[in-house]
């Protein structure tokens, strides 16, 4: 991608795992620490997790995440699939800007920054501050389920613009992304996603959504599901085709800066089913991509366990919560930091080291005790 083209295959190429041999050294000084195996459960592998992904053993501590929330309106909510109004996400974004909403105040909670994207909005982009609106590619996107939600330069651009949040976030020392959303038909755009990539039908992956909607809510989404299904399969082999299709700008420049973060080689917790369903696009475009990501919780919505699955990621928490805009992967940040703190600052034992204090006094003491005799 050096000469200005954009090639998504280039990823394939760019993105390694985390480090094996590191990751050996870390469960290797895990094993010196004297505690149990086991002891300390999921902690001792996302300790481990770090370490690899840092490349340094002891790991350290996570001191400088950053939550980042990709905002946008989807055409769909025009046709009632969401508890909340269509083009109504800039309320949301607002709330979170006034430090109302429940990301909000779990950020100012736990000491995190906020940073907010907006990629197609549906307002006046005066209404908000400059730095949320600068990479805008344009207001709410196309219905989904009769026409594309984007044009391929706009497709080109959001999934650029991803990338380049992800090059600001490594370049100013961002250890650890709480990656989410704010959206309003985010989660109708996710569930054709997954159901096109697992090659099921529309009702498998069709949830409740963040605003929890009624049966009737429930079928209209079904339905409109269904359709993006039948404009997204033709264009499966074609990952920036198919985010154009039926994605949205947000949920391309999701997957955008999630293949752009697995190559600057910062890890990224995963909010809900938005961010999953991004994750399995860029699983499709690098496989080794996954092993960079975190699934933070677990929503309830069925096409977020789908793709979870198919990634072989396991939730941290299962709290159900629903409330999007990173809150459940926020609510996991606490536990890699002390999975981090614990792996750091345990003590180990050198090998020299392995018995018990004072052991090979007592055995010297025994055999002049039995030579007396």
């Amino acid at each position: 991608m050096s000469d200005g083209s954009l090639n998504l295959d280039d990823f394939g190429d760019l993105i390694e795992r985390p480090d094996s041999g590191v990751r050996r050294d870390a469960e290797d000084r895990r094993a010196r620490t004297g505690l149990p195996a086991g002891a300390l459960g999921r902690l001792d592998e996302l300790g481990e997790w770090l370490a690899a992904a840092q490349a340094r053993v002891p790991v350290e501590p996570v001191s400088r995440p950053r939550a980042v929330l990709f905002a946008g309106d989807h055409g769909v909510a025009e046709l009632g699939v969401s508890a909340r109004p269509a083009g109504g996400a800039h309320t949301l974004v607002r709330a979170v800007l006034d430090g109302t909403s429940p990301v909000a105040v779990l950020a100012r909670r736990f000491d995190v920054p906020l940073r907010i994207v907006d990629m197609s909005l549906d307002c006046d982009p005066d209404e908000l501050p400059a730095e949320v609106t600068r990479h805008r590619v344009r207001r709410s996107g196309g219905r989904l389920d009769v026409e594309d939600t984007l044009t391929a330069e706009e497709a080109e651009r959001a999934f650029r613009a991803g990338m380049a949040v992800a090059d600001e976030e490594a370049d100013a020392g961002t250890d650890l992304v709480v990656l989410g959303d704010i959206s309003v038909g985010g989660t109708t755009a996710a569930g054709v996603l997954v159901a096109a990539l697992c090659g099921t039908d529309a009702s498998v992956v069709t949830g409740r959504g963040g605003g929890h909607i009624d049966d009737l809510a429930w079928m209209r989404k079904c339905a409109a599901i269904r359709d993006g299904l039948r404009r997204a399969r033709p264009v499966l082999g074609d990952q920036l085709r198919l985010l154009a299709a039926v994605g949205g700008a947000d949920l391309t420049a999701i997957t955008g800066f999630l293949l752009q973060s697995a190559v600057r080689r910062t890890p990224v917790i995963l909010d809900g089913v938005v961010s999953a369903a991004c994750a399995l696009v860029a699983q499709r475009v690098a496989f080794r991509a996954p092993d960079w990501w975190l699934a933070g919780q677990a929503g309830g919505e069925p096409a977020q366990a789908k793709a979870l699955d198919r990634m072989a990621l396991d939730p941290l928490l299962d709290h159900g919560v629903t409330a999007g805009e990173g809150t459940g992967a926020l609510l996991a940040l606490p536990l890699v930091r002390a999975a981090a703190a614990l792996a750091a600052e345990l003590p180990v034992r050198e090998p020299e080291d392995a018995g018990e204090p004072g052991e090979d006094a007592g055995r010297a003491g025994a055999a002049e005790m039995l030579d007396v005799t």
